[in-house]
């Protein structure tokens, strides 16, 4: 039985501590400050599409992001900030996914989203050895493009009208028991994620607000419906980072909260505590900053060419 050794190669866990030490000399390069904050906390995540794992009877939570920590150094005026650091969440592991992986989050006060994408395109160009610029699209855009339909408008039987068109082996059940946001969800990762070029990345931005988080919502106009300004980054059709417009709003950051509760309620679902710290972090303000989490495990993946997450990591869920 060697089920003790490593599922990574010693090469590829120098190839690990070259990124983490080039991702270290990229901020360093441009004075963003290295922070830690706790793994384990007395709140948990409520957005209910991620489930967090509980500790000591449930009084403790391991993150699924540094988020709620790193907001509060930014309130208490860290200035830029960037982290390393494990995070759990309680998922199937997977080709693309264990449930203990390595997330890069940083935070840039006073850029935009849009300045925040640029910026990040160079790191992860450099890190991925590119050689092409990235593809940028609206969400909108895409769907448009490729399912020709716009997402902000479609009604619940247009989008169930497509994904059975498109995707012909998807067990539909009840019809009625779809969202919208899981209707567009499916579509993605079905029909558009697919089409992403495999030689560069693609940045997608401008979400639906039914998928906001706690992204800033850009208000509609007499010629534009009302988006959330948050983008996510693709290497082919793997997902690599996902990232805001902040929202510093105290009220709307609590409101966000409570509907994501509310919501898990709704699910049968189980019910997690709320970051009291976090939101009193709110209320005392917090700068305008764009930040982004990038999945560091998968990044390796694709900078090295390996199929599995497991290849990239000594000791993946089913050996820890």
């Amino acid at each position: 039985m060697n089920d003790w050794k490593p599922t990574a190669s010693l090469n590829l866990l120098k190839q690990r501590a070259k990124m983490l030490a080039d991702i270290r000399a990229f901020f360093a390069e441009r004075n963003v400050l290295e922070v830690e904050t706790p793994a384990l906390s007395q709140a948990a995540n409520t957005d209910p599409y991620i489930e967090s794992f509980s500790l000591d009877s449930g009084q403790r939570f391991l993150h699924t992001s540094p988020e709620y920590g790193m907001k509060r150094l930014l309130a208490a005026g860290s200035g830029d900030i960037y982290q390393i650091c494990k995070v759990w969440r309680d998922e199937e592991a997977g080709r693309y996914h264990n449930p203990e992986f390595t997330l890069l989050e940083y935070y840039r006060i006073g850029f935009s989203y849009q300045q925040l994408m640029q910026e990040l395109e160079f790191l992860l160009i450099t890190l991925l050895m590119l050689k092409k610029p990235a593809n940028y699209s609206s969400y909108q855009q895409l769907f448009i493009e490729l399912l020709q339909l716009d997402p902000h408008k479609a009604d619940h039987s247009t989008l169930i009208d497509c994904a059975r068109k498109n995707i012909p082996e998807l067990e539909m059940g009840d019809e009625s028991s779809w969202q919208k946001q899981d209707l567009l969800d499916v579509l993605l990762t079905h029909c558009i994620e697919p089409s992403f070029a495999n030689d560069r990345l693609t940045f997608v931005y401008d979400y639906p607000v039914t998928q906001s988080a706690l992204a800033n919502i850009r208000g509609a106009t007499q010629t534009e419906v009302a988006l959330a300004e948050r983008f996510e980054v693709y290497y082919g059709s793997v997902e690599l980072a996902n990232g805001y417009q902040e929202l510093t709003n105290a009220r709307k950051n609590a409101e966000v909260i409570e509907t994501e509760l509310h919501t898990r309620k709704q699910q049968q679902k189980k019910e997690f505590p709320k970051d009291a710290y976090f939101l009193q972090a709110m209320e005392s303000g917090m700068p305008s900053a764009s930040g982004v989490a990038i999945g560091l495990d998968r990044l390796l993946m694709c900078a090295t060419g390996q199929k599995k997450i497991q290849q990239v990591i000594s000791f993946p869920w089913g050996r820890a």
